[in-house]
């Protein structure tokens, strides 16, 4: 297991508001997972005592953003328009979705697009077919940069000493056989998506999942995000899904980025 720096947490000031970062905490103390939680399991999944939970969490349920039987809290729809107030601003993604579903149709797999957000991708868009992971994924996911084809794209457009430091700072778990988690293997990968300019992982963030994925740029061809396919192993080998489908995905990403 590779070992990595964790960067020093950022302390109250003129810049930092803690109140409000510690709201942030909050809310992200809510998943999937755990859609409803008592004010205990917040203060501790949030790193809070349970008066400073408390007072946020009341805090929330005045601004409409969380709810409570007595017991239990949980986020409300309203939660979304803090995530949706960003898709909302970049109205590409309204665009590229006609181009994605006609990917999809073409390939008969899954496609999604995301940006990097500190050692993570997000997916800001996803059109699936099949269900062929085990993990649910939408709009607002997130998923680990360095066992991921978008995220090693996605890296490859930062320039060295910063793609080190975010795999440095990265939590690298062997989540399959496959999974790569030394920084020297994972850099040269990234150096070999910035040189095809495009990635495919093989089983690394699931064990039978294949994707491969291409950048979408600005005009300036700064990469603001990539596209992806995903597919099983058992029904498309990686080297399949390279020869057949890496074609279409190229010239899908260029035509977002044409978009743009």
């Amino acid at each position: 297991m590779a070992t990595h720096k964790k960067s020093t947490p950022p302390t109250p000031g003129d810049s930092y508001v803690q109140s409000f970062a510690r709201g942030l905490q909050v809310i992200r103390s809510f998943s999937a997972g755990a859609p409803r939680r008592t004010l205990s399991e917040v203060a501790a999944a949030s790193g809070l005592t349970r008066a400073g939970a408390r007072r946020i969490l009341l805090t929330l349920q005045t601004l409409g953003y969380v709810d409570c039987d007595g017991k239990h809290f949980a986020l409300t729809p309203r939660i979304l328009d803090l995530g949706f107030a960003y898709l909302s601003s970049m109205p590409i993604w309204n665009r590229a979705e006609p181009v994605m579903e006609a990917l999809v149709q073409q390939v008969q797999e899954s496609c999604s697009a995301a940006v990097l957000d500190a050692t993570d991708i997000v997916y800001v868009m996803r059109v699936p077919t099949h269900k062929i992971m085990r993990i649910s994924l939408g709009v607002g996911s997130r998923l680990p940069a360095y066992c991921t084809s978008m995220g090693r794209l996605l890296l490859a457009d930062l320039d060295d000493d910063e793609v080190r430091a975010r795999l440095e700072a990265s939590t690298l778990e062997a989540l399959t056989r496959h999974t790569l988690t030394d920084i020297d293997a994972l850099f040269a990968k990234v150096l070999q998506a910035r040189r095809q300019r495009w990635c495919l992982v093989n089983q690394e963030l699931e064990e039978g999942l294949v994707s491969i994925a291409a950048p979408i740029v600005d005009r300036a061809g700064r990469m603001v995000a990539a596209l992806n396919i995903s597919g099983q192993a058992n029904r498309t080998s990686a080297k399949v899904m390279q020869e057949t489908m890496l074609p279409a995905l190229l010239a899908a990403a260029a035509e977002i980025s044409r978009l743009l």
